[in-house]
């Protein structure tokens, strides 16, 4: 017995493959009909890739630049806003260095309700029987027994003189921080227009020296083309006058007959140097002239005579036609008819072959399998 299950030579296995590979190729580039029948431009491709890395170049360049562009104006805007909190910062500051040395809860006028040492500032319930607290309510002076009368006036207007004093102690320090916060708040506002000021300040300049390196090249640019032109106009005007010198002194304006001979032969000239024949030159070319009236008088008779004889042998030919075509058709209706049985003939059996292939021979109707079959390989 041979032994079929043997080992698999992987070169082989791989010639094979690749074949494989081959035809597959060979069939997506022959079946399909627009890269058969169009192709692939391979120059206008490596064009528009060219165009395309020029175009993404550009644009590259343009991001750079707008990038720092953002970068820049970033920078400015990072300065600006850290300025702004240092700014604030140290308002804040001031104001609660303010508040510390100059509105301690000790200076309120409410203090005393919230003051938490007040049971041990607090007097007793009563001092001595002429102690001020000591209302009618307290059972302690009866009505009508109000001795101290002129010194509780006097003490409620010295506490009301005070109370006035206070307020507008009040006021006035309400007033003084008022302004305090202001003046800080307009030197920052003063600091903050000076430094834009100085940014604008520094934008202009640098804009204006951008401008005056741009005029000063353009300026040069301008006295560079001036001077070329200059030296163009004076080379022009020294070429023409030469031109004119040559052209005064040249063959063409003495007319030298000699400058109008050509190198190719004697007889042949230089058209736009040619000032005309010469008189033996005329006197050749007329006699020339009636030379060639005389042959060509010869030659119209020899044609005329020529013509007639023609005519003459035309006019037998076509009586000799005449009687041939006469003959020849007679020949042909005669064909003709042999020709008409013959095609009769030759019907019948076609008709009869006809009906034999249809009835014996083509009885079988190929299916889609054996259309198939066709167009699968490429060769």
């Amino acid at each position: 017995m041979h032994k079929l299950d043997g080992p698999v030579d992987l070169k082989e296995a791989a010639v094979i493959a690749w074949r494989r590979d081959l035809e597959l190729q060979r069939q997506n580039r022959i079946f399909t009909a627009r890269l058969r029948t169009i192709g692939i431009d391979q120059q206008a491709l490596d064009g528009q890739i060219k165009d395309r890395k020029i175009r993404e170049e550009t644009e590259a360049r343009k991001h750079l630049a707008y990038a720092n562009d953002l970068i820049r104006h970033d920078q400015a805007m990072c300065i600006l806003d850290e300025r702004h909190k240092r700014d604030v910062k140290n308002l804040n500051k001031a104001i609660d260095e303010f508040r510390i040395c100059y509105q301690k809860p000790e200076t309120h006028r409410e203090f005393d309700l919230n003051d938490p040492q007040a049971l041990k500032k607090d007097f007793p319930a009563r001092i001595s029987d002429t102690d001020p607290r000591c209302t009618v309510s307290s059972i302690q002076k009866l009505p009508g027994e109000d001795l101290q009368q002129e010194e509780r006036i006097r003490r409620q207007q010295k506490q009301i003189r005070e109370w006035s004093l206070a307020q507008q102690k009040d006021l006035k320090n309400a007033l003084e921080d008022q302004k305090f916060a202001n003046r800080l708040y307009d030197k920052y506002r003063i600091a903050q227009d000076q430094r834009a000021c100085e940014l604008q300040q520094m934008e202009e300049d640098t804009r204006r020296a951008v401008h005056v390196a741009t005029k000063d090249f353009n300026r040069a640019q301008a006295t560079e083309s001036t001077t070329k032109r200059k030296l163009e106009k004076l080379q022009e005007q020294e070429d023409n006058s030469i031109e004119i010198a040559n052209q005064l002194h040249s063959d063409l304006l003495t007319e030298n007959p000699k400058q109008a001979m050509s190198a190719f032969g004697p007889n042949r000239v230089i058209v736009h140097r040619w000032k005309g024949m010469t008189p033996d030159q005329l006197d050749e070319v007329t006699r020339k002239q009636k030379q060639q009236v005389q042959e060509k008088k010869r030659l119209e008779e020899e044609e005329r005579q020529r013509n007639a004889e023609w005519e003459r042998l035309r006019a037998n030919d076509a009586r000799a036609a005449v009687l041939l075509e006469r003959q020849q058709q007679r020949v042909n209706r005669q064909l003709r008819k042999e020709m008409d049985c013959q095609n009769m003939l030759l019907s019948r059996d076609h008709k009869a072959r006809e009906r034999f292939l249809k009835n014996e021979v083509y009885v079988n109707v190929p299916t889609g399998k054996y259309f198939d079959q066709f167009n699968t390989t490429s060769r």
